[in-house]
């Protein structure tokens, strides 16, 4: 018997298949080992030493796994082909050798592309060690991120409570989002005006044509500056006379992409799907990893973490066999089309993400998949065989205008586009992140000399447009040009950004909270060296080179610590008054924005004698006065007038981590929004002092919705749950959408469904709500089977309920739905009969037992009321000795 390990149970399934009986196939379920997160887990003072520990489930997998190879004839580590795969080979052969379990047995190791019978087998006749110099890339990476993440994020949770770490890349990525939005908001609009004449040809055909020059100089587009200028222009145009001056037609050719790189896919997935990278990656998972086609469980896509464009000989066969059935020889290219990587640090030689089977055509597959995969799975399809087929051929036309208005000679052009063959466009055509694609224009047949007609002349105002925000896909791909992270860094990082509260989503596009401001302005004033793209990117570079087997990895660690170490020291001394007024300086045009009348923005617009500035509190960081507490005005740094009034008069006599939304039109009480020791919540009113004064109303924010993007419509939206959403199709019933301690959740009498991630409480619809309630009387619940309904007996006349049998965890039992009575051993289920199931309960019911739980209890219900609203218990906890130093999570450095 040979063992081989592989990640997932999906992908161990999937193999098991193709290898047979002599093969046991095991999964390890991803890395089965970690570093503690505790102080000296990477010991710098002992060469970078690193201490690794087995995860629960990582023990059990050891045990498993070690159970196995025992009597083995051979063990064959067959996880995934990158540095990541090659990590947990090497810890599954480490765990084991500490166990001393293997003893002379042979260990393998093979990597395949696609999990297809033939790529499976054919790398298991091609076994080789593991690569000690992409362990060791590893081991250089995850210290790195350990010690940066260990070390740094302590620091700012002391000199900038509220934030909650800082990580190696992720910390990167936030300073590109954070300089982004900053751009934007110094961005100063410069007025711009376009000329157009609409001409007609000698045959009666109209064209546009655009005002290019003037008295033999060039004219570009921001040079036509006022009102008055474009005014002068159309003047003299309304009273020339036009010609063609020349003609152009010049044939141009359009080449398809290469295949999907991880960037490229999470890229295009984003724009055209509307996937977000980590959800790309978990359905790219699944394809890869095999799913039921037809009654065949097979990969249908390759590996889908890699930086290579290219394709194996035979795929690309296949591939232009397939091009030359659907679209026909025309299509295919003389010769077959080669792709070579461009990203600065390429490094993983592996294919592009492609289909495993060309002739596997989407709509061949679509009803074998779950939507989101089918959509996915055509995207790679259609690029893939897009990459091989034959360029666009397209004519563009250039057409120069004359127009004569005395002695003065006025300068048009208009310019066309003809596809003269689609080509590749036939099927596909990439997507873009900022611009819109030239709408492609025809030009009526014009020769040089001759006459042209005005129609009518234009002119209309622009104004240039600050650089647009960051969506998912345009951050990766600029990530990925400056060469920060790895593409399978991407969407943990990104997912990282948003979990930490650093970054918000709005319209597919990633804006900077200011606990995200705060963050990069502290890094880039006490750690810039850090946070640089230059030193980042390099220090990828060195990492690629260790996998390269070129430098040692404990040398790269050497140098960074140097450094390092040094600057985490200095901050030692640092005063939390330096940190604010570093601060101060560098976000100011943010927090405080010119007021436009020459005023001091940072006066005071309640005592108007002090100074606003940072101030740090329990919740994170406000803007108070300096005459504190004299005076007592604050405001949330959202208010600042970038986001809010601007003149603070919202919060005007408020406390840290309150901002007022507004008043109910209903009660005239004010709405606010707080933070509480659980997390933001909104609040109608204010906290009486007296004993018995009822508490104000309240809730808790659903998670994923960020505190700055709560208006007062939300709030009073909020404060108004719970809401019903339909009635019961059986019942009559309403059904309600609320918030809960667990999350927001629908609610049927004593039923309760939770919401998926994707549902809004506020938005989830009456169709939906009934889906989950009836599914949840059904079935018990999302993932749980159906519950046993068991076998009516019949109805008691005396207490007028219906009993019914059923199977139970301890043995069958009979129940009216008030109490439950066990079976005794000497009857069977299949013969009670209705005079012996009441003789039962009720027998049960004088004894006083048997009521079964009730549905709506604590446990199994989610609470109605918001985390806000809840006291803590009165009950005194025991003594405990003085707790040691908490140590951050194993989070805290992801990325």
């Amino acid at each position: 018997m040979k063992v081989v390990v592989v990640e997932s149970p999906a992908k161990a399934k999937t193999i098991n298949k193709y290898l047979g009986r002599d093969y046991e196939v095991i999964a390890s379920f991803g890395h089965i080992r970690d570093l503690p997160a505790k102080d000296g887990s990477v010991d710098p003072e002992q060469d970078f030493h690193m201490v690794w520990e087995l995860a629960d489930r990582g023990a059990s997998r050891v045990s498993e796994i070690a159970k196995a190879v025992k009597g083995a004839d051979k063990l064959i580590l067959a996880t995934d082909p990158d540095r990541e795969g090659e990590a947990i080979s090497w810890h599954v052969l480490e765990a084991l050798n500490a166990r001393k379990v293997l003893k002379g047995i042979p260990v393998e190791r093979v990597t395949f592309n696609a999990i297809t019978k033939a790529s499976v087998e054919a790398a298991m006749r091609k076994p080789r060690e593991i690569d000690q110099a992409l362990v060791d890339a590893y081991l250089a990476r995850r210290a790195l991120d350990y010690l940066v993440g260990f070390n740094l994020s302590p620091v700012l949770w002391r000199k900038l409570p509220g934030a909650r770490s800082a990580g190696r890349v992720q910390s990167v990525a936030l300073r590109l989002v954070v300089e982004r939005e900053m751009e934007i908001e110094s961005f100063k609009p410069r007025e711009y005006w376009s000329i157009v004449a609409t001409l007609t040809t000698t045959d009666g055909a109209t064209f546009e044509a655009r005002l290019v020059g003037a008295d033999g100089k060039r004219i570009q587009r921001l040079d036509v500056g006022t009102g008055d200028e474009a005014a002068a222009f159309k003047r003299d145009l309304e009273l020339a006379t036009f010609k063609v001056a020349s003609v152009e037609a010049k044939p141009a050719k359009r080449h398809p992409q290469p295949p999907f790189t991880t960037s490229t896919l999470q890229q295009e997935a984003s724009r055209k799907l509307g996937m977000a990278p980590a959800q790309t990656m978990r359905v790219a998972q699944r394809l890869y990893e095999g799913v039921d086609v037809g009654g065949e469980t097979v990969g249908i896509i390759t590996y889908m973490r890699t930086d290579g464009v290219d394709m194996a000989p035979e795929a690309i066969q296949d591939t232009r066999k397939v091009i030359g059935k659907e679209f026909g020889d025309r299509y295919v290219p003389d010769v077959p089309r080669k792709y070579s990587v461009k990203a600065k640090n390429a490094q993983e030689a592996h294919e592009a993400v492609r289909p495993t089977d060309m002739s596997r055509l989407p709509k061949m597959v679509a009803r074998h998949l779950e939507p989101e995969q089918a959509k996915l799975y055509d995207l790679i399809w259609t690029r893939t065989m897009a990459s091989q087929m034959e360029s666009a051929e397209l004519e563009r036309t250039t057409v120069d205008v004359t127009a004569s208005v005395g002695p003065r000679r006025i300068d048009l052009r208009a310019t066309g586009q003809v596809v003269k063959f689609d080509g590749f466009l036939a099927l596909y055509q990439e997507g873009k992140d900022d611009e819109e694609d030239e709408e492609s224009k025809r030009l009526p047949p014009m020769k040089a000399g001759d006459p042209l007609t005005r129609e009518r002349i234009t002119s209309t105002q622009h104004f240039t447009e600050p650089p647009p925000r960051y969506s998912e896909a345009s951050l990766v791909k600029r990530m990925e040009e400056l060469g920060i992270g790895r593409p399978s860094t991407y969407a943990a990082v990104l997912q990282t950004l948003r979990d930490r509260e650093y970054v918000k989503i709005e319209k597919k596009r990633l804006q900077p909270e200011d606990k995200g401001r705060l963050v990069t302005g502290f890094l880039e004033s006490f750690f810039r060296r850090y946070v640089e793209y230059d030193f980042t990117a390099d220090l990828e570079g060195q990492l690629d080179r260790v996998s390269n087997a070129e430098i040692d990895w404990r040398a790269v660690l050497r140098d960074f610590w140097k450094d390092f170490s040094a600057a985490i020291g200095e901050t030692k001394e640092l005063r939390v008054t330096d940190v604010l007024e570093a601060l101060n300086g560098l976000l100011g045009p943010h927090i405080f924005p010119d007021k436009g009348d020459g005023s001091n923005p940072r006066t005071c617009t309640v005592c108007g004698t002090g100074q606003l500035s940072l101030k740090l509190g329990k919740f994170g960081a406000f803007i108070g006065c300096s005459n504190y507490p004299e005076c007592k005005y604050t405001r949330q740094l959202s208010a600042s007038g970038v986001d809010g009034d601007g003149d603070g008069s919202s919060a005007e006599g408020g406390q840290p981590g309150v901002r007022v939304l507004g008043n109910d039109p209903v009660s005239g009480m004010p709405v606010t929004i707080r933070d509480g020791r659980f997390g933001p919540f909104v609040q109608l009113g204010e906290a009486s002092t007296e004993k018995d004064a009822a508490k104000p109303k309240r809730s808790s924010l659903p998670k994923g919705l960020s505190p700055s993007s709560v208006d007062l419509d939300k709030a009073l939206a909020l404060l108004s749950l719970p809401r019903e959403v339909a009635r019961h199709p059986e019942t009559g019933e309403p059904i309600l959408a609320n918030l809960g301690r667990f999350g927001p959740y629908v609610q049927h009498g004593k039923t309760y469904a939770n919401l998926g991630k994707d549902d809004d409480v506020l938005e989830v619809g009456a169709n939906r709500a009934i889906d989950l309630i009836v599914a949840k009387e059904q079935g018990g619940g999302r993932g749980r089977p159906a519950a046993d309904p068991g076998r009516p007996l019949g109805k008691d006349e005396t207490s007028g309920r219906d009993l019914v049998v059923k199977a139970g965890k301890y043995g069958p039992y009979v129940t009216d739905g008030e109490v439950n009575a066990t079976l005794p051993k000497t009857m069977n289920a299949e013969a009670l009969t209705l005079d012996e199931a009441i003789a039962l309960v009720n027998a049960k019911r004088a004894s006083g037992g048997g009521k079964p739980v009730k549905r709506g209890s604590a446990r199994k219900a989610p609470a109605r009321a918001a985390a806000s609203d809840k006291k803590p218990a009165a009950k005194k906890a025991p003594a405990k000795k003085p707790a040691a130093k908490k140590a951050p999570s194993k989070k805290t450095g992801a990325g």
